[in-house]
């Protein structure tokens, strides 16, 4: 009974996608009619994100009353986000140097299959123009939307910092903001009501909707960066897991993990992973402010998976076009513009990398005619990317807790976990006895009647 207490959201979504996965596989193409149900699911998700995103960020960081305390957590985030990631791309570099992701054949037949005409004028890319495009708008409206959620992320930031070197004056909008976060949250709980049915037909539909076109030329690509990204979440964040917290921390994260890793296959975003992915880390015993501001933070700066995708990508094209880049200068320009690409992919499903396809494009000189090789690719493995993507944070968020709260933070954490049992548990003893005070009081006061009308006839 406890198994299933503690893990029948667990069970009940990963049952989900096998029975989604069952009717992809089944249905075929024909499984784009559950197309509605999941589309429903991910509406939930992408119309809770804004505030979710911008709440949580901002509240989590108004409330960090040491100056210390925020500065530490601003730097470790950023620390602990460049070392994974260059983690990341050294994966990447020695799985595509140990294995060619194309031979001369199938080179040959991509390289025939390509068209030329696509125009240059259309595909000019000004790094600096991107970066100020995805890190600002020009309208405050267009902060309000799911497309912008770089530019979302760092006015959260700086709402919550703003709160709080204000200070008390400020106290009174912290509140409200408080109140709309915990309104926000209780919303997500609704929509996850629906997740396993949403969840479900989203997959269904993604089966049976590329099944076929993996089986294709570069079905021996898809293969191989899934058994990498199997092998990188199980090794390398069960690595992170005990630097940050020894067996009690691999026990958690595996614990709590599987949630965030469900709904990450599905959905294929990072974005709609985000409240399950809080929760999870929660659940590891992540304190709430830097469990509330590194996922989102990691949503957008930090994709273990898409930096591996992007090494994937250009290394595709490199053996494509027998080109040489396993010189220094060579793996420090692929190490440079995997970063990069990385900070231009959206976190929202298919289609949001475009940008990093064209700066690697851009920045290694291959021709733009190679564009829709990167397309099928970041197609093909979005799935096991985003997996890496959204538990990256996860593990990360482990790492930041333990180096801003120090090496016995899990103790703490369960300490304090023990100690808000303990303070409900006399909350609830206590209102018990409120409830009961009137009733003896009542009796105390008849005693105390019947006690004096007892003197009164004595003295008579």
């Amino acid at each position: 009974m406890n198994f299933w207490k503690n893990y029948k959201s667990t069970i009940i979504l990963i049952g989900s996608l096998i029975i989604g996965a069952i009717i992809g596989v089944v249905m075929g193409e024909d499984a784009t009619i559950l197309a509605p149900l999941g589309t429903l699911f991910m509406n939930m998700m992408f119309v809770l994100i804004v505030p979710l995103i911008f709440l949580t960020i901002t509240t989590s960081i108004a409330k960090i009353k040491e100056p210390k305390r925020l500065g530490k957590l601003i730097r470790t985030t950023i620390l602990v986000f460049v070392i994974t990631s260059l983690v990341a791309v050294v994966v990447g570099l020695i799985s595509t140097y140990s294995y060619k992701l194309v031979d001369a054949k199938n080179g040959a037949d991509i390289l025939s299959s390509l068209t030329t005409d696509v125009e240059e004028s259309q595909t000019e890319l000004d790094i600096l123009n991107r970066t100020v495009t995805a890190i600002s708008v020009d309208d405050f409206a267009k902060i309000l939307s799911k497309e912008n959620i770089l530019a979302l992320v760092i006015l959260s930031m700086f709402v919550g910092i703003a709160i709080n070197k204000v200070g008390k004056e400020a106290d009174a909008f912290l509140e409200v903001l408080n109140s709309a976060n915990k309104v926000v949250l209780k919303l997500v709980d609704f929509a996850f009501i629906y997740a396993p049915i949403g969840l479900g037909a989203y997959f269904a539909n993604m089966v049976g909707t590329f099944g076929s076109q993996i089986l294709t030329s570069y079905l021996a690509t898809f293969i191989y960066y899934t058994i990498i990204a199997v092998t990188f979440y199980f090794v390398i964040y069960s690595l992170y897991a005990y630097i940050a917290g020894g067996k009690k921390g691999f026990k958690l994260f595996w614990k709590n993990i599987a949630g965030a890793t469900a709904t990450s296959i599905s959905t294929c975003s990072s974005a709609a992973s985000i409240p399950m992915n809080i929760k999870c880390a929660k659940g590891m015993g992540v304190s709430d402010d830097i469990a509330e501001t590194v996922i989102p933070l990691g949503t957008s700066f930090h994709k273990d998976g898409s930096i591996i995708g992007s090494v994937f990508k250009i290394m595709f094209l490199v053996y494509l076009f027998n080109t040489e880049v396993f010189t220094l200068s060579g793996i420090l320009q692929v190490t440079g513009i995997a970063l990069v690409a990385n900070l231009l992919v959206a976190a929202v499903p298919v289609g949001g990398g475009t940008i990093s396809e064209m700066l690697i494009i851009s920045m290694m000189g291959f021709p733009v005619a190679a564009l829709p090789i990167l397309t099928i690719i970041a197609t093909i493995i979005d799935a096991p990317a985003t997996l890496l993507n959204v538990t990256g944070d996860a593990a990360s968020s482990m790492l930041v807790n333990r180096i801003v709260e120090g090496k016995n933070w899990i103790n703490s954490s369960q300490k304090k976990d023990i100690q808000e049992i303990k303070e409900y548990e006399i909350k609830n003893d206590n209102d018990k006895l409120t409830e009961n005070k009137p009733i003896k009081t009542i009796k105390t006061k008849k005693n105390n009647n019947k006690s004096k009308s007892k003197k009164k006839k004595n003295s008579k």
